[in-house]
């Protein structure tokens, strides 16, 4: 049980772990990306070393939306790179720094929402310029925004890390939920869901919710009753793709936790609308041999339309051959939807997302809303002196706590590039797609997910021969002890500082 661990000893473990395949904790942490928290967590040099760089004298006004990780690290580190910065980051969120991956762990009764929950001005910049309204308009032609109160802000450079809405709204049954951040007022939104006797921990206030949802779906298993959980997956791209099947592995664990017959009366399903459980072969083959194993089920190519109270209503989505093409060879492709009604007693939803419309439907925007730039220097295509990063930029497999990490550093020395040069130089660093997912498989054990566009998994090259026994495909508790206990302190002290 997490809550009877102790941080220090479990540390010790960890360089336990280590030491004997003759690898240091900074060398693990270097391998699993993330050095400068190792220096953090030991007291060493590396992470101060990083912040040790000729700071440009380049001048230019920053307007930043939205003050999130990705932005409020990127102000960091602007502020932390510029000799004379001139930053504004417009948020009204007073919660906008809060750590959302930590949400899954609440849902599951490991942490509680107050260890997550953290104050958007405590993380603002020394100098930087915070405007609490929320963005109404961008005008990219004249370099201007323009907030909901009326008040228009112009820049020489605009980033935006406005993130993404959550939209509940997008699923019949749950309409009057609307659409929602991650934090703030969501009482709307938790009232609808009570409605349904559904759960999401998409929102901090959900996750608190799902736990209890959890606790009493898990007593009812416990007590004889056949019970009946179903977990989902939309159709559209979400932030922290593997938290769907987090929320699942976490619900099995506590089923466990209660006994054999706890687990025996649970029926656990997942509902992807995709085809696969992950899009990199090895990590799809592990997770399917993890949910075999487990004895949870799967059916892909379902996508959640519609909830009533203890029924969830899919479109089962597929093809299937028409008439035959003489002069093509080739079979014509009918798309198929059939409506899939499931009952269930526990129902955790994973909501669309999408961009917010102010901004995706502006002239930054796409016709997706994503805000469409070079995927590499994160450059819009359109406007050379507009960026975009995290969970709103048009990237491939971006949307994740890990890319963002990268994200920020790529773009913070481009845009000192474009204000020193007026262009990006090509010995630039560029963004490699980057992505990480600490796929949470039960209480103590964690599946490390990393990857880039060359769908490479670490162990190659020079850092084989240590990796090899890190295999990321594995469930390992050294992994559960870097979710656990590393990465909250390297995100909030560590990228919000600038420096990680």
């Amino acid at each position: 049980m997490i809550e009877n661990r102790n941080v220090e000893k479990d540390l010790e473990q960890l360089d336990s772990i280590l030491k004997e395949q003759g690898i240091s904790r900074r060398d693990a942490m270097k391998m699993m990306g993330v050095g400068s928290m190792s220096a953090l967590m030991m007291g060493g040099t590396e992470a101060e070393a990083a912040t040790v760089a000729q700071a440009s004298d380049a001048k230019g006004k920053i307007v930043i939306i939205g003050g999130g990780l990705a932005g409020m690290s990127t102000a960091a580190r602007l502020t932390n790179n510029l000799s004379n910065p001139d930053i504004t980051v417009i948020e009204p969120n007073s919660l906008s720094t809060s750590y959302q991956p930590g949400q899954t762990l609440v849902g599951a009764g490991l942490w509680e929402k107050s260890e997550i929950m953290y104050q958007r001005d405590d993380f603002i910049p020394d100098g930087t310029k915070i405007v609490k309204e929320k963005v109404a308009e961008v005008d990219a032609p004249n370099n201007t925004v323009t907030t909901d109160k009326g008040t228009k802000i112009s820049y020489d450079f605009l980033i935006v890390a406005a993130g993404v809405k959550l939209n509940y709204a997008g699923i019949k049954g749950l309409e009057e939920a609307g659409e929602c951040y991650a934090n703030g007022d969501n009482t709307n939104l938790m009232n609808v869901l009570k409605s349904v006797n559904a759960s999401s921990i998409y929102t901090a206030d959900g996750s608190a919710a799902t736990w209890a949802n959890m606790q009493k779906f898990v007593a009812d298993a416990k007590s004889g009753k056949k019970v009946k959980g179903v977990f989902t997956h939309p159709n559209t791209p979400i932030k922290c793709g593997g938290a769907p099947k987090k929320i699942m592995y976490l619900t099995n664990a506590r089923l466990e936790e209660a006994g054999k017959d706890a687990r025996a009366n649970a029926d656990l399903h997942f509902y992807p609308n995709g085809g696969g459980m992950f899009g990199i072969k090895d990590y799809h083959t592990a997770i399917v041999k993890q949910f075999e194993a487990r004895g949870m089920k799967y059916s892909y190519k379902h996508n959640l339309v519609e909830v009533q109270n203890g029924k969830a209503i899919f479109d089962h989505h597929g093809t299937k051959k028409g008439a035959y093409d003489k002069d093509t060879e080739e079979y014509e492709m009918i798309k198929t939807h059939e409506r899939v009604e499931v009952d269930f007693d526990f129902l955790h939803i994973t909501p669309p997302m999408k961009a917010p419309d102010e901004i995706g439907n502006s002239s930054v925007g796409s016709k997706k809303g994503w805000i469409p730039v070079n995927k590499e220097t994160l450059q819009h295509v359109k406007y050379p002196n507009v960026f975009a990063l995290g969970d709103i930029a048009a990237v491939p497999m971006g949307k994740t706590g890990g890319s963002a990490r990268k994200q920020y550093a790529v773009l913070t020395s481009n845009v000192i590039s474009m204000m020193e040069k007026g262009e990006i130089p090509k010995t630039n660093q560029k963004y490699d797609g980057y992505t990480v997912c600490p796929l949470i498989t039960s209480i103590g054990t964690v599946m490390l997910a990393e990857f880039n566009w060359a769908s490479k998994k670490p162990g190659s090259g020079k850092n084989a021969a240590l990796m090899s026994f890190l295999d990321p495909t594995q469930e390992r508790y050294i992994w559960w002890l870097l979710k656990v206990y590393l990465l909250k302190p390297m995100t909030q002290y560590g990228m919000l500082s600038g420096k990680a």
